[in-house]
């Protein structure tokens, strides 16, 4: 009888397991069925509106001198044995100091942390990479080619190439993501981790699956699951969905001393609008369903997480939330006014507070032994 009663328990645990894997991916299915219907119908509202220039656009060619200012370092390039993908990064500050690896999000590239390698060039060996798939690195054609494990697994190598074994690494958005993907599997690697605008990984999942008004504003990962039809609707009238993320009231910048300028504008348009740069920016979420939730969440490291309280995309309450997985030192910063773009929107402000989080704990001074 007991035997007959533990069976039909592992039954019942099993079929119920299977109810919710079923029912995740129809919701997953589900919603980017909607989401392509509606994308369909702006669609067919550009042809009305603007028949001639809807599907006109042109790739960048010749980049922009920003992307060629020395101030922010030097064009560097590495080709991981591993993988066989060249990655490109910019650097500056001296070899030797400590390492600060700089992630990018989507939909950007090196250039968006220009305000960072100023910055911190003084103190340490300041590096923005390009990750896989995004501007100068190479685009593997493969959606699988950006698994999360292979994303992560770049970075250790990054790291281990330049020298290092552990580095202060700091990430927005989906570098964000890779940042905490990071400090979870290589906490040894990490020294500290400071992330801008991306909450932990299982606190994302936990709480889009609870709150309807978050899953709405994640709509676009849905949305990306498709293969061509993103790519198309981010390219019609030359690029306007990607310039608006950046400049619209809704979701771009904030602060108006620092909007993005005409010439730091067509930096992104330079590296997206090069062949394939956007699928494998999509790419990236074109996986991410795949391996939620996590088999490993906490976090060792010391933590700094910077949150802009007006991020268009996430909602704010996750980033208490963070806490729940971190088993070291956390701050958590709300920055008032502030977009989804913190370091661009608010450079002073988060510069400053990188400082001090650096510095708790141990000087300036002591960072060169590291």
């Amino acid at each position: 009888m007991a035997r007959l009663l533990h069976n039909l328990l592992l039954l019942t645990v099993g079929l119920t397991l299977k109810i919710r894997v079923m029912g995740y991916w129809s919701l997953v299915y589900g919603y980017c069925a909607l989401c392509t219907g509606v994308a369909l119908l702006k669609l067919g509202w550009n042809i009305i509106l603007q028949p001639s220039t809807t599907f006109q656009w042109t790739v960048r060619e010749t980049p922009p001198a920003c992307l060629n200012d020395t101030s922010l370092g030097t064009h560097c390039y590495v080709r991981i044995k591993e993988s066989g993908l060249r990655f490109h990064y910019v650097a500056a500050g001296e070899r030797g100091k400590p390492l600060m690896l700089f992630l990018h999000g989507f939909p950007e590239f090196w250039f968006s942390w220009r305000h960072q390698l100023r910055e911190f060039k003084s103190e340490f060996r300041v590096v923005a990479v390009d990750m896989r798939g995004y501007g100068e690195s190479d685009l593997p054609s493969s959606t699988e080619s950006y698994r999360l494990d292979y994303l992560v697994t770049d970075i250790k190598d990054i790291v281990e190439y330049l020298g290092y074994d552990r580095c202060f690494l700091v990430g927005h958005d989906w570098g964000g993501i890779i940042a905490w993907l990071c400090a979870i599997h290589y906490p040894e690697m990490v020294t500290k981790l400071i992330v801008l605008n991306s909450p932990h990984p299982c606190v994302f999942t936990d709480y889009a699956l609870h709150h309807p008004s978050q899953m709405l504003k994640s709509s676009y990962y849905f949305f990306f699951q498709l293969p061509y039809f993103p790519e198309l609707m981010l390219s019609i009238n030359d690029f306007k969905a990607l310039k608006s993320l950046f400049t619209s009231r809704s979701t771009g910048i904030s602060c108006k001393g620092r909007w993005l300028t005409t010439e730091d504008l067509e930096a992104y348009l330079h590296a997206l609008s090069q062949p394939g740069a956007l699928t494998g920016a999509l790419n990236y979420f074109r996986n991410v369903f795949s391996v939620l939730p996590l088999s490993q969440s906490e976090v060792k490291s010391p933590v700094l997480l910077l949150w802009g309280e007006r991020d268009a995309f996430l909602e704010q309450d996750m980033a208490e939330a963070c806490r729940l997985y971190i088993r070291n030192h956390f701050r958590l910063n709300i920055i008032s006014g502030a977009s989804h773009w913190l370091q661009q929107d608010q450079p002073d402000i988060v510069n400053t507070l990188i400082w001090t989080f650096i510095k708790e704990g141990e000087g300036r001074k002591n960072y060169r032994n590291l």
